[in-house]
């Protein structure tokens, strides 16, 4: 059992070695926590991926008004709504 063991940790600080990462991140999507916190602020807000910093905001104020606490929502749902926006504001490119 040790033995399996320690072929498991080599092979494991091998893998880190030469491809960079762990085995159990290759099994991941493929996909980056980035990548996946930009879908996930899009899908919430129902924009585009192409999305301008206009329809991003007035997504935003839409949901807001409907998950509000004054209209029976959350204030989780609320700091969603917010953290959603500045992740894709932030995915926007320059204006310089």
């Amino acid at each position: 059992m040790l033995k399996i063991v320690l072929i498991l940790a080599f092979l494991s600080v091998g893998c880190k070695m030469i491809a960079g990462r762990w085995p159990w991140q290759m099994l991941s999507t493929g996909k980056s926590t980035r990548e996946q916190a930009v879908f996930r602020a899009r899908s919430l807000l129902g924009v585009r991926a192409g999305a301008t910093h206009a329809e991003i905001t007035e997504a935003h104020k839409r949901l807001v008004t409907m998950v509000h606490p004054d209209k029976g929502g959350q204030n989780a749902q609320v700091h969603e709504a917010n953290a959603a926006r500045d992740v894709l504001l932030n995915e926007l490119p320059d204006r310089r």
